[in-house]
C-alpha cells in the first residue's frame, strides 16, 4: 500500500529541459567532479586550520602547510561555483559572491606566488647584536638604507633572515628616525626559531624586512598615562620611550608631553638590559617602574580611591607619583 500512495517510492522526474546556453552545459558536465573535490577540499581545510591551532605544532612546516590553504580555497571556488544554480549569477546575491569569490580567487593567487607584501620589503644589513643572557632576549639593529617609510612607535614586521625558515613577526623596539635608517628587534628565546637567532645571526648579514604593520600607537592625546609592559612585552614601549625622546631633543623646551609611568613586570633580570631601560626612561623623562617575579611579587591594581575631604570635588584620577613599585596606585585629585 505504501508503494501505491508513494511514500517509499521516489517520485518520477519529468525530463530535464535541454539546456541552449553553453556555459550550463559545461558547469552541468563538471557536477560530479565539482562535488567529489568539494568534499575532500572541506576535509583538507579541516586538517590544516587543525594544524594552525596546535601550538606544539614547529613553525617551519607550519609555515609551508598553512599556504595549502590557498590550493584549497581556490578547488573550493570551483565547488562552489559549478554547483551554484545557473540562474543565480545575475542575481543581486549571485553578484556579491561573484565580486567575494574573485577577491578571494585574487588573493589566494598572490599567496601562491609570494608576492603578498611584496612592495612593503626592503633590504637591511645587521649592523650590530647584543644578547642579554640574564633575560635569553637578543638585541638586533639593522640598517634599512633605502625603501623603508618608517614607523610609529608600537608597529611590527616581518623579518626574514633564512628564505627556508621564512618571514617571523617581530615589535619594532626603536623609533625612526630619517638620519639614522635604523631599526631594532628584541627578541626572546621563547621557540626553536628564536632560540637558534643567536647562533645563526651575525654582523653585516642580509636581511629582508617587511611592512611596517600594526596599529599599536600611542598617539590618544591622553595628558596622563599608564603603560604596562610585561616580560618581553616590554618592546613597543621602549620604542614608546624612544620616540618620545626624539621629540623631546628636537623641540627642546616644547609643553605638553604627557606625564607618564611605566610599570614593567618580569620573572627574569638583566642588569644590562635594565640598565639600557632605565636610560630610556631617563631619556624620555617618564617614571620607571620595574617589577622583579621573586623579589616584589607580582604586579597588582588597586582600582579605589578615597573621597575628597570636606566635600571637595574629584578631579581625573591618576597614578600617585610615590606609588611603591608593586602596585599601581590610584590618587584622586581633589579640586
Amino acid at each position: 500500500m505504501g508503494d501505491e500512495l508513494g511514500w517509499l517510492m521516489r517520485p518520477a522526474r519529468g525530463a530535464r529541459p535541454a539546456l541552449e546556453n553553453p556555459a550550463e552545459q559545461l558547469f552541468m558536465g563538471l557536477r560530479g567532479s565539482a562535488e567529489a573535490v568539494g568534499e575532500w577540499a572541506f576535509y583538507a581545510a579541516v586538517l590544516l586550520i587543525t594544524l594552525a591551532l596546535i601550538k606544539r605544532f614547529p613553525y617551519r612546516p607550519f609555515y609551508k602547510t598553512h599556504r595549502l590553504l590557498a590550493v584549497v580555497y581556490l578547488v573550493l571556488v570551483f565547488h562552489s561555483v559549478v554547483l551554484t544554480k545557473f540562474s543565480y549569477w545575475t542575481s543581486p546575491v549571485g553578484i556579491v559572491v561573484g565580486l567575494l569569490i574573485f577577491a578571494g580567487t585574487y588573493a589566494a593567487i598572490i599567496v601562491l606566488l609570494r608576492r603578498v607584501g611584496a612592495d612593503r620589503q626592503v633590504q637591511g644589513k645587521i649592523s650590530s647584536l647584543q644578547y642579554y643572557p640574564g633575560v635569553r632576549a637578543l638585541e638586533t639593529e639593522i640598517e634599512v638604507p633605502n625603501g623603508w617609510p618608517g614607523h610609529k612607535p608600537g608597529q611590527f614586521a616581518l623579518a626574514t633572515s633564512d628564505t627556508a625558515e621564512g618571514a617571523h613577526p617581530y615589535t619594532i623596539a626603536s623609533a625612526w628616525n630619517d638620519k639614522d635608517r635604523r631599526i631594532t628587534f628584541v627578541t626572546k628565546e621563547l621557540g626553536d626559531h628564536t632560540s637558534r637567532l643567536r647562533d645563526k645571526l651575525h654582523v653585516g648579514q642580509d636581511v629582508r624586512i617587511e611592512g611596517p604593520y600594526g596599529c599599536f600607537t600611542f598617539n590618544n592625546g591622553k595628558p596622563r598615562q599608564i603603560w604596562i609592559g610585561g616580560g618581553i612585552g616590554i618592546t613597543p614601549f621602549i620604542a614608546g620611550m624612544k620616540h618620545i625622546a626624539l621629540e623631546r631633543r628636537a623641540y627642546p623646551g616644547q609643553e605638553g608631553f604627557p606625564l607618564i609611568d611605566l610599570f614593567h613586570s618580569t620573572a627574569e633580570y638583566d642588569e644590562v638590559a635594565l640598565a639600557k631601560l632605565r636610560a630610556d626612561a631617563e631619556a624620555a623623562d617618564l617614571h620607571l617602574h620595574v617589577l622583579v617575579d621573586s623579589r616584589d611579587g607580582l604586579l597588582t591594581a588597586i582600582v579605589s580611591a578615597p573621597p575628597c575631604p570636606n566635600g571637595a570635588r574629584p578631579a581625573s584620577g591618576s597614578v600617585d607619583r610615590q606609588a611603591s613599585a608593586k602596585r599601581i596606585l590610584p590618587r584622586r585629585d581633589c579640586l
